[in-house]
């Protein structure tokens, strides 16, 4: 099939880029024209190869998968998943690359995940359709620069500066629902909350279990929110951020004048658990007009069903914007449903949830 999608594997074990090759190619659409053992060989095969997608392990001889992937993204780009364990070295490594450039993840199969190699096959399967028509933008050393904590604190509206400094709460809660792509974009938006913001913010990022944890204290360390991967029956705080755990729902519900965190491990809706959907109809339904949903990055169609409830609530409902999107699917739909009142650039969201609370 000539519009078969082409796909370099990369990865040091020989069993593994076997399995990886019989998992892509169990898809008819799918065809992996080379295989690398180590990021030279990988570097070198996408110049002579010219992959529509790379999968790429990140420990490896010679050059590992991260200084291979920044090479990649600096010369010739092309979308990147990473195959990635669940330590907390190689979580940590698996955000470093996300931030450099790759697009998405997949873990590798492992003991201490609930995910079958059935699941994980069907997941990179998903993942290198969604991104293999992505132009990946060349990347300058420039790029390196990060917005330190607080940025969009210099935009503050005068009404909310005050406030702001003052400590004060606000009776809005603060929904935002992201897939690929999602981690270095609320990574982003995170770094513009400032000191003594006003809310609480609930995070629906589709990510397998066990990769969340290590994500919220990610998020804790690089903004002024006090972020943790959600529990049951937590109490939802301002100024806090819950990110739903990688194998359950999230959603609220309103007890003695407080709201509280519930989490459960019913069925997938929307093609996923957590699903965004399920959380922005909670949030719908517990807070109605109080309540500011974000619908960011990602394939797919999760949460604009919930997007769509909030609005009709009465909530502001704010969407990334397609330039800034890595995949602009879950918001396209959101925007073309007309549940969206405002689509802007990701380094807009946090300026546009501080004018709204």
């Amino acid at each position: 099939m000539s519009d078969q999608i082409k796909v370099l594997v990369v990865d040091d074990s020989s069993l593994v880029r076997k399995i990886i090759t019989d998992i892509i190619e169990s898809d008819p659409m799918i065809k992996v024209i080379g295989t690398a053992n180590n990021g030279k060989t990988a570097i070198y095969r996408n110049n002579e190869l010219d992959p529509d997608v790379i999968t790429m392990d990140i420990e490896m001889p010679i050059l590992d998968g991260l200084s291979a992937l920044d090479t990649i993204i600096r010369t010739n780009p092309k979308p990147v998943i990473m195959l990635s364990v669940l330590t907390q070295h190689g979580a940590e490594a698996t955000f470093k690359a996300l931030d450099i450039g790759a697009v998405d993840f997949v873990p590798k199969p492992s003991s201490v995940l609930s995910l079958s190699v059935d699941e994980i096959g069907e997941l990179l399967i998903s993942k290198i359709k969604s991104v293999y028509r992505l132009k990946i933008r060349l990347r300058s050393k420039g790029d390196d620069k990060t917005d330190h904590p607080g940025r969009a604190g210099k935009d503050i509206p005068g009404r909310a500066e005050k406030c702001f400094e003052q400590g004060c709460i606000s009776s809005k809660i603060v929904g935002i629902g992201t897939s690929t792509g999602g981690p270095s974009a609320l990574m982003r938006v995170f770094r513009g909350f400032p000191r003594n913001f006003p809310s609480p913010v609930l995070v629906v990022q589709h990510m397998p279990e066990g990769f969340t944890r290590a994500f919220s204290e990610r998020l804790n360390d690089n903004s002024h929110l006090i972020v943790k991967e959600a529990e049951n029956n937590d109490d939802i705080i301002p100024g806090h951020g819950y990110i739903a755990p990688g194998h359950s729902h999230l959603s609220i519900e309103k007890k003695d004048g407080r709201y509280k965190i519930k989490l459960n491990k019913g069925e997938k809706k929307s093609g996923h658990r957590p699903s965004i959907d399920v959380l922005f109809n909670s949030l719908a339904e517990n807070a109605g007009s109080e309540t500011v949903g974000v619908i960011m990055t990602g394939m797919g169609k999760d949460g604009a069903e919930g997007i769509m409830k909030i609005k009709s609530r009465g909530g502001y409902t704010v969407a990334q914007d397609e330039k800034t999107s890595v995949v602009y699917g879950m918001n396209r739909v959101a925007v073309e449903n007309g549940a969206v009142k405002d689509v802007v650039p990701v380094d807009e969201i946090a300026h546009k949830i501080i004018a709204h609370i």
